[in-house]
């Protein structure tokens, strides 16, 4: 029962999480998953069949912009997704989305009636 809360919550910020790695510099699919599992110490162990559906409707809405690689050597081609204009706006204000939501639900939680 708890994993099916906690794939719903997590589903919500996968979004922000996404744009805040590209904000950086531009990445490719594994380099997503990788660092997301990394950088949040195994919480957001991500598929390629989550990842990509975000990335298709990130760049869908103009908020990332994808492009391939050259090839170097024996290196395949790989599809780089980076930050637009519009990403970086949008990165600061679902930011500011997710952190009143947060501290709205920290408030409840901490002050809300006994359980």
């Amino acid at each position: 029962m708890t994993e099916k809360y906690e794939r719903q919550m997590k589903k919500g910020i996968l979004d922000l999480l996404v744009l805040k790695l590209l904000n950086r510099q531009p990445k490719y699919g594994y380099q997503l998953i990788s660092e997301l599992r990394d950088q949040s110490d195994g919480i957001f162990v991500l598929k390629e069949g989550t990842l990509y559906p975000i990335l298709y409707r990130l760049e869908d809405d103009g908020l990332i912009e994808s492009r391939w690689s050259e090839p170097e050597g024996k290196q395949v081609p790989r599809k780089y997704y980076a930050m637009t204009e519009k990403g970086k706006t949008a990165l600061g204000e679902i930011r500011q989305v997710w952190e009143q939501i947060a501290f709205g639900v920290a408030k409840f939680l901490d002050g809300g009636e006994a359980e």
